[in-house]
């Protein structure tokens, strides 16, 4: 039986029972709508009694169906099935039959707790836990970890990464077992780490980095929420298409606490998406930018005023290009935010104008008036608005597309040649958007610049009506309100209580101290691979920046050793190419073998986009699931035209956008366009390692030659 086939056939089993659920929940919304209908009526009594008894009626029925209508989306989110063979599902809250029969478990109930807290080391009496992802009543995905093998049934299907741990602990011969139980073990204690400090997860392709960091992630939740679910968990991953395929293996915890992002959207307001050229992308990354945005957040504002000239009482008062820049400098040394000292270079022109009157004007008003009558002229105002606006990060790093302003601003930190790439790669900028190495420019030109200050937000009373009118609550929702509000983040919130980085061997310098900012006050899960990395800069700065932002914090360092994700035949290929780079690196073990070699084709560049097309194909009918489709970034657009048509579940990414994501069968388009220098040959290994079952590479070159 296919893998799709097992997973539809599950996919229907837990329908049936998030039907039962959901008829169940739609039977107690009209109970309590009718016993709050019923509580209205107990005014008619008349006596004062009636009227309190009304009011608690209506209070408890109306709390009820407040309760059944939040809860309403992705009520069941897990099953746990325990080794005496009873059935727990796990939800947002519990639910029972007309029988008192359990439908759904509380997520906070002592009876769910093993959703959370089972392992494979330690499975707490928990054979499988599924994870159930639906939408509105429809369950849409099943995700299953099966934590006690030799106590499965022989029937009990596993669906997702769980099929492939149980597939190795039924093979044959004690050397297999091992293996498993060597995986479990590894995974189990980098996930039930000490939660203070910092814990370093390193491994090799498919073996489970991301799977330990969101499991990570679920356990320091429940076993400390006030903690975390109160500052919140910050998930850090390279790409937008890798946060969206993470969104939905990340178990629901009952409510939202773990914010998703990717290295491009890390900022409030920008989803970057955009990649530069590597070395274009080095050069931003590097801690050296940070001198050219400090030049370029002190310089004159492009195009704006060079010259002041006011008629004041039939005086002028001018003050020329030079005066101008000497107020400027004076009212913003180097170290001071240029949106925070806004008024101190008011300050200083007033002076300098206050200072000229004097010699030439005759009954000159206290100066506290002259400055008012020139705060009362328009053109005054417009002056000032134009010298010294209210600036924003955008603004200022647009001006680096001015070829002399970058040269200015670079001259003796980047050397001509790093300037000479820079130039032109910030012209998209209006138009297209920041690129994902622009994003954290942008957070360091906020950090540099400062921010203007904003009034103060009104909290909003969750029980107010109307004018004069309030819900009626009791003291414990007045506090549990207060809580809910206490937790309400702003837009760029920079007190989380963990930080998990996923990919972390990708992040340069510069994005280190932008994430830095967010887990000032965080411990963090850190997961990577070295040998993947496509940072071709200093490496030394990246340590550096690195260890600032993870501060003086005490570190517990894993390492996952077995690849049970590629099939042996796969990573073969992918180890020969990386091998070429550092033949010496440690390589993780690939245990499964599917007996299927990948296959490799050169063909021209007229066939090559049949070719491509071809192999897809054949990959649709040989796997179930999905295929991907990697391309270098450039081809990405064309090759996508190559391919459109086929189903949804072929996905066409770039060799950097598939970084972290697993396919059932991949296509690899001219993997010597990939592996121009060791940054690529790196990106290269990454792109092979993406397959569990089939390969096949189609260029008109050799990516081995």
């Amino acid at each position: 039986m296919s893998d799709a086939h097992v997973l539809q056939q599950e996919i229907a089993v837990e329908q049936e029972h998030v039907d039962r659920v959901y008829a169940r929940l739609a039977d107690l919304r009209r109970e309590a709508s009718r016993a709050e209908k019923e509580g209205y009526q107990l005014a008619g009594v008349g006596t004062f009694g009636a009227l309190v008894e009304r009011d608690a009626m209506v209070f408890h029925a109306a709390r009820r169906r407040h309760a059944l209508d939040t809860e309403y989306e992705g009520l069941v989110f897990g099953r746990l099935d325990l080794l005496t063979g009873a059935r727990h599902y796990v939800g947002r809250m519990g639910i029972r039959d007309d029988d008192s029969q359990s439908l759904v478990v509380d997520w906070r109930a002592p009876a769910a707790s093993a959703f959370y807290r089972a392992t494979p080391a330690d499975p707490l009496g928990v054979v499988r836990r599924r994870m159930i992802q639906s939408s509105r009543e429809r369950v849409t995905g099943i995700e299953d970890d099966l934590l006690d093998p030799d106590n499965a049934p022989a029937d009990m299907a596993i669906v997702g990464d769980g099929a492939l741990l149980a597939s190795l602990s039924k093979a044959t011969g004690r050397g297999m077992r091992d293996i498993v139980a060597t995986i479990q073990r590894e995974q189990d204690e980098a996930i039930r780490s000490p939660a203070s400090g910092v814990t370093i997860v390193t491994g090799g392709p498919g073996t489970g980095k991301t799977a330990v960091a969101l499991h990570r992630a679920a356990y320091l939740l429940y076993a400390d929420r006030n903690r975390f679910a109160g500052g919140g968990i910050l998930v850090v991953g390279p790409s937008g298409v890798f946060v969206d395929y993470i969104a939905t293996v990340l178990p629901s915890l009952g409510e939202d606490t773990a914010t998703l992002r990717s290295l491009g959207s890390l900022v409030p307001g920008y989803d970057a998406g955009r990649v530069d050229p590597t070395p274009v992308a080095a050069i931003k990354g590097s801690l050296r930018m940070r001198r050219v945005l400090e030049r370029a957040s002190h310089d004159a504002v492009p195009g704006g005023p060079t010259e002041l000239r006011l008629l004041y009482r039939g005086t002028l008062l001018r003050l020329d290009a030079g005066e101008l820049d000497r107020i400027r400098r004076k009212a913003l040394p180097r170290g001071a935010r240029r949106n925070e000292v806004r008024g101190h270079g008011f300050d200083r022109l007033f002076d300098a104008l206050w200072a000229q009157a004097r010699e030439s004007i005759r009954n000159l008003p206290e100066k506290r008036d002259f400055e008012a009558e020139l705060a009362d002229r328009a053109d005054f105002r417009d002056f000032l608005r134009e010298w010294w606006p209210r600036f924003t990060p955008m603004r200022v790093l647009r001006w680096l597309a001015d070829p002399a302003r970058l040269r200015a601003y670079a001259n003796g930190v980047l050397s001509k040649e790093e300037i000479a790439l820079l130039q032109g790669s910030f012209d998209g900028l209006g138009e297209l958007g920041p690129t994902i190495a622009d994003v954290a420019l942008l957070d360091e030109l906020d950090e540099l610049m400062g921010r203007p200050r904003k009034p103060q937000r009104q909290n909003k009373n969750p029980f107010h009506v109307r004018d004069g009118v309030q819900e009626l609550s009791t003291a414990n929702e007045r506090q549990a309100a207060a809580r809910a509000q206490a937790v309400q983040r702003d837009e760029d919130y920079r007190e989380y209580a963990h930080v998990v980085v996923d990919e972390s061997q990708d992040v340069s310098p510069l994005q280190w101290r932008m994430i830095g900012r967010r887990g000032t006050y965080a411990s963090w899960t850190i997961v990577g691979d070295p040998a993947q990395t496509a940072w071709p800069g200093d490496t030394e700065e990246l340590d550096r920046a690195r260890d600032k932002a993870l501060g003086a914090r005490k570190r517990q360092t894993y390492s996952l050793t077995t690849n049970y994700r590629n099939s042996s035949e796969i990573f073969a290929v992918a180890a020969r190419v990386i091998r070429t780079l550092l033949p010496d690196l440690p390589l993780p073990r690939a245990v499964r073998s599917t007996g299927v070699e990948p296959v490799d084709q050169l063909v021209s560049a007229a066939e090559l986009p049949e070719a491509v097309r071809a192999a897809v194909e054949k990959h649709l009918a040989d796997v179930d699931g999905t295929i991907g489709v990697i391309s270098a970034v450039p081809r990405r657009d064309e090759v996508a035209g190559w391919v459109s048509g086929l189903p949804e579940r072929v996905q066409v990414v770039t060799a950097l956008e598939a970084k972290g994501m697993e396919y059932d069968a991949v296509v690899l388009v001219e993997g010597a366009e990939i592996a121009v220098d060791a940054s690529g040959v790196r990106t290269l290994y990454v792109a092979l390692s993406r397959a569990t079952q089939r390969l096949t590479t189609v260029g008109t070159k050799s990516f081995m030659s």
